[in-house]
């Protein structure tokens, strides 16, 4: 075969944005065609090949749990990528989404999901918006070395490449995760520690 040959990546963008793969082995690639398209819809595209197309090979594809692969299914349990992660690729579409399009800090998501995941405590809530806020601060450099891609949704892990400055993000998020346990506290019934108002009064923050 002859020709120029292009290596394919196969990182979707919520696992580019919170940093779910290694830099310079796994994410390394000349064209990534669905980095940016999320999981849930990249599986919705799917589907609609299968029943539209008649593709019915992809039902495998479909029906096998998200996994990178890299322990054996007979050893100590197959690798999940949403157990890792302890985020699902929905939850971290709509936590993608309301960082990379709304602008929203971990304080405002958490307000936001505390309001429409109904079927979460807050303490909970307030567990998975830390763990993508911090997963997203502590992998942002790989960002500034991602694969060229398709970008099929309206928010990307990137920021278009064309500025990479705002990269270098304290993952500790102080203020922002600080306001947001007073806020567990407040929803759930428990007075805070000091017996002092739900938020803490600091100014500032963080963006």
């Amino acid at each position: 075969m002859r020709g120029p040959r292009l290596v394919v990546g196969t990182a979707n963008v919520d696992e580019t944005l919170t940093g779910y793969l290694t830099k310079y082995d796994t994410s390394s690639a000349d064209l990534n065609p669905i980095g940016g398209i999320s999981k849930v819809d990249l599986r919705r595209f799917l589907a609609w090949a299968r029943d539209t197309l008649g593709y019915t090979a992809l039902d495998d594809i479909l029906g096998a749990a998200p996994s990178a692969e890299l322990t054996p299914e007979d050893g100590e349990g197959a690798q999940r990528d949403e157990d890792e992660m302890g985020l699902t690729y929905a939850e971290l579409g709509e936590l993608g989404r309301l960082r990379k399009i709304e602008r929203y800090g971990p304080l405002e998501a958490f307000e936001r999901l505390a309001v429409t995941w109904t079927d979460t405590p807050p303490s909970r809530v307030a567990d998975k918006v830390e763990r993508f806020f911090r997963a997203y601060a502590t992998h942002r450099h790989k960002t500034t070395v991602s694969t060229p891609a398709y970008h099929a949704e309206a928010y990307a892990p990137e920021d278009h490449r064309f500025d990479l400055r705002p990269f270098l993000i304290d993952p500790s998020w102080s203020w922002q995760f600080r306001a947001i346990r007073a806020r567990v506290r407040d929803l759930e019934g428990a007075p805070t520690r000091d017996g002092g108002p739900a938020v803490p009064d600091v100014p500032g923050g963080d963006a």
